[in-house]
């Protein structure tokens, strides 16, 4: 049976994310885990979270599983959720600047200040609910999810990485944002896949069956 270690660094709603993994694909074995030994012994991981960068970070240096979700991204199928994702980034503006693990290079900023849409009404922040998710190149994770499927979200940063290549999908809000990043063995993705019905179920279990290469 192969297994997946879902990181337990404190933050982050493990329970659902744990239980929308057991549901997309019941013959793997999903662990919740914060034993360095134990992630890097699975044969996949997944890198949630939700709430404050810093906050993230720092939880993540003190236990030493900076380090551990660094090595896993040179080994095997990462998939980074949320701000889980914003942290996989070189930096992000939050918190004043705050260092991430620099896994892929690039930067996390704040949504523009008095967003609008076409008929000038006023976007809020942090950018919340269902939003239509477009695929800008194949990838084993969007095989069985039409193009322009809706996923849910809530943020207030997104990510910019360095090289466009490293986007694998972007979202309307009101202008192209990044919400999903491929490179090599590594995904993330901004939006919520266990919130997010049948195509969330379906990414999980693409994931679930990748081999980590493109």
């Amino acid at each position: 049976m192969s297994t997946v270690a879902v990181i337990d660094y404190g933050m982050g709603n493990l329970h659902s994310i744990v239980k929308a993994l057991q549901h997309a694909a019941p013959e793997v074995d999903v662990v919740c885990v914060s034993d360095a030994d134990t992630i890097l012994g699975a044969d996949r991981v997944v890198f949630p979270g939700v709430g404050a960068i810093r906050d993230c970070m720092q939880a993540l240096n003190q236990s030493g599983l900076a380090a551990v979700i660094q090595e896993v991204a040179k080994t095997k199928p990462l998939l980074g959720i949320c701000l889980g994702m914003q942290a996989l980034l070189t930096d992000s503006e939050e918190n004043n600047g705050t260092q991430c693990l620099d896994v892929v290079a690039g930067h996390v900023v704040h949504f523009a200040e008095s967003l609008t849409d076409g008929d000038g009404n006023v976007l809020k922040i942090p950018h919340m609910g269902w939003n239509q998710v477009h695929q800008l190149h194949q990838h084993p994770l969007w095989e069985n999810i039409p193009q322009d499927s809706r996923f849910y979200f809530v943020h207030s940063y997104y990510a910019q990485p360095d090289d466009a290549a490293a986007i694998a999908a972007t979202t309307q809000y009101p202008n192209a944002f990044t919400c999903a990043l491929a490179q090599d063995n590594v995904f993330a993705v901004q939006f919520h896949p266990e919130k997010s019905q049948a195509v969330g179920l379906q990414l999980l279990n693409n994931f679930l069956h990748w081999d980590g290469h493109v």
